[in-house]
């Protein structure tokens, strides 16, 4: 067998790739670890963003329900006699 450097030996090639493999090997590894961290920190900032959007909803509907709960009567409103409509205008472009 040829070898591309003379002054190897076929022992020490073997060792030089299984080396750079295991380099590789420790660097995808970091890679998948930092990835699954990423994950985690996301779904934690998607529940503390549902949390937030679920206190907004809670006073949005509490506001709400304070002005539905009004009594327009006692603040001195009354339904309307009657109901008219304005009559609408054509809706075509006049050029």
């Amino acid at each position: 067998m040829r070898m591309p450097f003379k002054n190897i030996s076929l022992l020490q090639w073997c060792a030089g790739i299984v080396s750079g493999l295991f380099v590789v090997y420790i660097g995808l590894i970091a890679v998948v670890m930092s990835y699954a961290s990423l994950t985690i920190e996301f779904s934690q900032s998607i529940k503390n963003d549902e949390s937030s959007v679920a206190a907004l909803d809670s006073r949005y509907l509490a506001s709400i329900a304070a002005i539905t709960d009004t009594d327009y009567a006692a603040d001195g409103y009354a339904l309307p006699s009657a109901k008219l409509y304005v009559p609408a205008k054509s809706v075509t472009a006049v050029r």
